[in-house]
């Protein structure tokens, strides 16, 4: 159920970077990691291949310092479905992290408060 929930971020941050600039395998591995993602290879570049599939994302091959790298795009459709996540994720967090939330440790600590008394 994770892998599921994770899944999703995933895709987001690959979007978010592709739409910040063009994206490549490796970077794209290093900048998930950096944000506790621990992805192989062999799980990134079937991901980049439906993402693009899906027309998300726009692959060109580039000379790189003697090498052919395959580099990331996004596209027109991978902006819509960023711009449209975007703003259910920033309700969802917005609902997550308010006071009122079962989730926010202040009001937890207040209800066993107001259970003592």
């Amino acid at each position: 159920m994770e892998n599921e929930f994770f899944a999703g971020f995933i895709r987001l941050h690959i979007l978010y970077h592709a739409h910040e600039e063009p994206i490549f395998g490796l970077e794209i591995l290093r900048e998930l990691r950096r944000h506790g993602y621990e992805l192989s290879p062999g799980t990134l570049y079937p991901l980049l291949h439906r993402m693009e599939e899906r027309g998300l994302l726009k692959s060109e091959k580039e000379l790189v310092t003697g090498r052919i790298r395959r580099v990331y795009r996004i596209t027109d459709s991978g902006r819509q479905a960023l711009f449209e996540a975007r703003e259910k994720v920033r309700e969802l967090f917005g609902e997550l992290f308010s006071q009122d939330s079962l989730f926010c440790p202040d009001r937890r600590q207040a209800e066993k408060n107001m259970e003592k008394s």
